[in-house]
């Protein structure tokens, strides 16, 4: 092959690379949500519709199917897919509370699955109210500070693997844990922080005339 020939490979494969790189600088940040039967609806629609208005792509998804889905409240809610068409990488997996949608979370061994390559990945995993007692169930987290639903706590540390805090939010490293529906935006918009920035965060805030 001729100098001329391997030059212009070269800088073709250069320019290629330049623009896969410069693609995954600038795709929106994905998140994968779960539901189930029993789900808080506040906490898992607060969630969904803040990283929305926050730029980020979200899946909402069944964990035992993608029909309408009953929360705790009786709210039925249609998920986009069902867990096993999730299709990652997600930069952030979201578990909202509500007793019985946490349960199904603890009894899903898919979702274990799921959360364990998350945590492998370096990628962000969010629990809220019971949600954090599917964390413990699954052996995620191990040895960091977490939060949860007062009533839970007990559950949540059992075996001593985690250092409980009563903040309202608490981030230890790429776990964030919260408390309950009275906190869900505050933790859906430090979701927002991590993944797109404080600012947007911010401005996401100001228009649900919030603060942040």
């Amino acid at each position: 092959m001729s100098l001329h020939l391997q030059l212009h490979k070269l800088l073709c494969l250069t320019s290629i690379q330049f623009h896969r790189n410069y693609s995954s600088l600038n795709m929106a940040k994905k998140a994968l949500v779960l539901i189930a039967t029993g789900t808080e609806e506040m906490e898992c629609v607060i969630t969904v519709d803040v990283l929305r208005r926050g730029g980020v792509e979200v899946e909402l998804a069944g964990v035992t199917g993608k029909d309408a889905t009953k929360c705790s409240r009786g709210v039925a809610v249609v998920p986009d897919i069902e867990l096993s068409q999730a299709k990652g990488p997600y930069d952030a997996i979201v578990l909202p509370g509500g007793l019985g949608g946490s349960k199904a979370f603890c009894e899903s061994k898919q979702l274990g699955e799921v959360l364990k390559g998350q945590e492998r990945d370096g990628g962000i995993i969010a629990a809220i109210c019971a949600a954090p007692t599917a964390l413990r169930i699954h052996g995620i987290g191990i040895g960091k500070n977490l939060t949860s639903y007062p009533s839970v706590q007990s559950q949540v540390v059992e075996g001593g693997n985690y250092t409980y805090k009563e903040d309202e939010v608490v981030v230890d490293g790429n776990l964030i844990t919260s408390r309950g529906p009275g906190t869900a935006f505050k933790f859906a918009l430090t979701l927002v922080e991590h993944l797109v920035g404080q600012e947007k965060a911010k401005e996401v805030a100001r228009g649900m005339l919030t603060s942040f």
